[in-house]
This record gives C-alpha cells, sequence and structure tokens, in this order.
C-alpha cells in the first residue's frame, strides 16, 4: 500500500523593501512593499528569498525576509 500523506504545510511568507536606515528595521514606504509570495514551507520560500535578495544587492537599504506565518497561525504548534 503506498502512502499518499500530503507534506505537512508550513507556510511562509516572502516580502522586502527598503529600509530608512541600515541600523533599523523601519521600512522607508509601506505602500511599496514587495510581497513576493506565500510558500508552503521554508525551502520554497528561501529559493524565492534568494532570488529576491540576490536581485537587489547594490542596494544596501534593500531588505527581503521570510516571515514562518504557520507560527502567527497557530503559536502552539511553534
Amino acid at each position: 500500500m503506498t502512502d499518499t500523506t500530503e507534506p505537512k504545510q508550513l507556510l511562509h511568507l516572502v516580502f522586502g523593501g527598503e529600509l530608512k536606515t541600515l541600523d533599523d528595521l523601519q521600512f522607508r514606504d509601506l505602500d511599496s512593499l514587495d510581497i513576493v509570495g506565500i510558500y508552503p514551507d521554508y525551502a520554497s520560500a528561501l529559493v524565492a528569498w534568494k532570488s529576491k535578495a540576490q536581485q537587489t544587492v547594490d542596494n544596501a537599504h534593500m531588505r527581503y525576509f521570510i516571515v514562518h506565518m504557520h507560527r502567527l497561525l497557530d503559536p502552539r504548534k511553534g
């Protein structure tokens, strides 16, 4: 018998934007945040994050982040 169980979704959000300063995590313009996407696991979110981070490497103020949405949706499961 074949196990057809799908892997558990652990949603991750990838987004970024330009920071006001290099010393803080405040964005220059919230309206221009780049929402890259929501991914079903950390590995695929990391691929998207790396791609965006490499595209913006010439702008020191541009930062991309991975948010562990599954932890926000159900904090009991960490």
